[in-house]
């Protein structure tokens, strides 16, 4: 934005200082022409009442000679007529006043361009006129001389400013170009003030303003996670209470269709009950909602290790086979919302594969990074869907089971708070679907 109206700057002052210096080089000419007329004015003789002009051939030859032009001259007698000289010059403009008994002008002598002094010269008691004219080539060289000089200065001033604007303004940018990347570095978890003594005095606005918001953000996720968190605990328990009551009514005799009831009433319970555990789960797996003093160094085996019995004997109820393919694998993290990320891997891949299926979880380090993955053989995830199930209550279309939508957006909670790769893809054979866990390295 600056470069254009400093560049119409520099050649606005390139034409200025252009005819500031052409005017005096000009004069200066026009001079030399002034006292050539001088000179010959001094030849004029007068012998009673004739007048003669007496200029010898070798002076008359250096008054001719010039580098660049042609020189021309002309003497009249009082009357106009020709006394010497070359015949046929132009005359002064009419009208024009003469300076110190001198006019300058411009004229054309054969088709070609002149610069023009007339002189009043007294002789025997009348005026003569002494007329001195050189062609334009110097003056039109100088001039030439002039502008170039002028632009070769512009450019040079143009570049040599281009240079100190790039510099300063990429220097003063510097602070803001380390302030972005801070700021594109952080996690959605990462709502600390930024230090506004690093930031230059004009971005201290823009700082504190963003404090400020970062701040609010803060406040604001803290509310959504107590309203999760205190909803979902008090669901717990009398849905707790629910649950006891039908299945100890089931525990007695009563008609079919009134023991399918109990049976539905049971089974909804149960998915509510569940369901306020993964919101409970999603409050401390969202930014903020996990304590950073229970961060500790863990093994992803012994995470599985923990809750392998719980997990076998579901399986055994679904009659699926639940495999363990284990090996150490360490990681800095929550090790509660490492076991949540877990046991809904898991439940999901129960939930979804049928009778007679297996089930795999590994975990290990694969390209010197941490992994825990969990493999079914149901119904997969469409590759178009991969991302979206990741989003909070989304299901596939015709999914069988009673899930709420929750558990996959839940592990991308914890695997975001842990600094994880989530993938989705198929298992083994283009078969089920695989979920993975790449956690970072060391």
């Amino acid at each position: 934005m600056l470069l254009p109206p400093v560049a119409a700057l520099l050649v606005l002052g390139a034409i200025g200082a252009y005819y500031l210096a052409l005017d005096p080089a000009n004069e200066a000419y026009d001079q030399a022409l002034i006292d050539v007329a001088i000179a010959l004015g001094e030849r004029i003789r007068v012998n009673g009442g004739d007048l003669g002009f007496d200029l010898p051939g070798a002076a008359e030859q250096v008054l001719r000679t010039d580098r660049y032009d042609t020189i021309y001259y002309l003497v009249r007698r009082p009357d106009g007529t020709r006394l010497a000289g070359d015949a046929g010059l132009p005359a002064p403009p009419r009208g024009a006043v003469p300076e110190d008994s001198v006019i300058a002008y411009d004229g054309v002598y054969h088709e070609t361009d002149l610069r023009l002094v007339a002189m009043l010269v007294p002789c025997g008691g009348r005026t003569c006129t002494i007329q001195v004219a050189e062609t334009t080539k110097k003056r039109r060289l100088l001039a030439s001389n002039i502008a170039l000089s002028g632009i070769v200065t512009s450019a040079v001033i143009a570049l040599l400013l281009l240079g100190l604007v790039w510099i300063g303004v990429k220097r003063g940018l510097t602070p803001l170009e380390d302030l972005s990347s801070e700021i594109r570095a952080r996690s959605a978890r990462d709502l600390q003030p930024i230090d506004s003594a690093r930031a230059p005095e004009e971005a201290r606005p823009l700082v504190a303003a963003l404090n400020q918001l970062f701040g609010r953000v803060e406040e604001a996720s803290a509310n959504q996670q107590r309203f999760l968190a205190n909803a979902a605990h008090q669901l717990r328990t009398p849905l707790a209470g629910l649950q006891a009551h039908t299945e100890l009514a089931l525990s007695h005799d009563f008609p079919a269709a009134q023991r399918a009831e109990l049976e539905q009433l049971r089974t909804s319970t149960i998915r509510t009950a569940r369901l306020a555990n993964q919101l409970l789960a999603l409050a401390r797996a969202e930014p903020g909602g996990s304590r950073g003093d229970v961060v500790a160094p863990a093994n992803l085996r012994a995470v599985v290790e923990e809750v392998v019995d719980e997990w076998v004997h579901r399986a055994m109820a679904k009659e699926i086979d639940l495999g363990f393919e284990l090996a150490d694998a360490s990681v800095v993290g929550d090790t509660l919302l490492l076991r949540e990320a877990l046991a809904n891997l898991v439940h999901n891949a129960l939930e979804y594969s049928p009778p007679g299926a297996h089930v795999t979880v590994r975990t290990g380090v694969r390209n010197q990074r941490p992994f825990l993955e969990v493999e079914d053989e149901g119904p997969g995830i469409p590759a178009g869907e991969r991302e979206r199930v990741l989003e909070r209550f989304y299901r596939t279309a015709g999914t069988p089971g009673t899930g709420s939508g929750l558990g996959l957006s839940i592990v991308r909670e914890i695997a975001a708070a842990h600094g994880a790769a989530i993938e989705i893809g198929a298992g083994e054979g283009g078969r089920g679907c695989k979920v993975g866990l790449t956690f970072p390295h060391g």
